[in-house]
């Protein structure tokens, strides 16, 4: 199972890549092109200030999630149960409009002979995050990185998320959600693993 489900910055040459320069000039250009002075005091620094929010915004080109998962353990102890994360934070930009989507994940897998740190989950989660998404892919791209790192017996991930994209344009309606579900192995296969998942989750 393939560890990307779409192209990432890591494909694109190291020297097509603008500068900090060229970025902060489009951003002054967007600026004028909004009907704004970017040369007035309050936007004078904006350009720097968005161009360093871009790089924590969308660290995750830059993060391979299959390096977040490389370490595992193999001393399980004979575990094969659900290991589950809640409610790990998700933010994100959807690669529709660039406008933020907030929520939260939860994450399962089934282990088969090893194991990998909590913390790692919740890495490759905000990996993948960092980056223009759909909540879609995103959710999928979880899933299959974990498929990939540890083949378990199954594994399962949900998105529940707010879009920005809709919440302040568009249609205008801030209070939906959108949920978004992935299920591989033994989960797929088996409605009482998921449905187990789902109420462990509270969902």
């Amino acid at each position: 199972m393939p560890l990307m489900t779409k192209p990432t910055l890591s494909s694109v040459p190291a020297n097509t890549r603008p500068s900090q320069d060229e970025a902060m000039e489009a951003v002054r250009t967007l600026i004028a092109w909004a009907g704004d002075n970017p040369d007035r005091e309050g936007l004078r620094d904006t350009p720097k200030r968005v161009v360093k929010a871009y790089q924590e915004w969308f660290r995750g080109y830059d993060q391979d999630p299959a390096d977040a998962l490389s370490r595992v353990f193999e001393d399980v102890s004979g575990y094969d149960d659900m290991v589950i994360l809640r409610e790990i934070d998700v933010e994100s930009h959807c690669e529709h409009h660039m406008a933020p989507f907030l929520g939260k994940a939860w994450v399962a897998y089934l282990p088969t002979d090893k194991v990998v740190g909590i913390s790692k989950l919740v890495k490759v989660v905000e990996i993948f995050a960092k980056r223009l998404q759909t909540q879609e892919t995103m959710t999928a791209q979880i899933a299959d990185a974990i498929e990939d790192a540890l083949k378990p017996r199954g594994c399962a991930v949900m998105i529940d998320a707010v879009h920005q994209c809709m919440s302040t344009r568009g249609v205008h309606h801030p209070n939906v959600s959108t949920i978004t579900t992935q299920f591989t192995g033994e989960f797929k296969t088996n409605p009482s693993l998921q449905d187990r998942f789902l109420r462990v989750i509270g969902k």
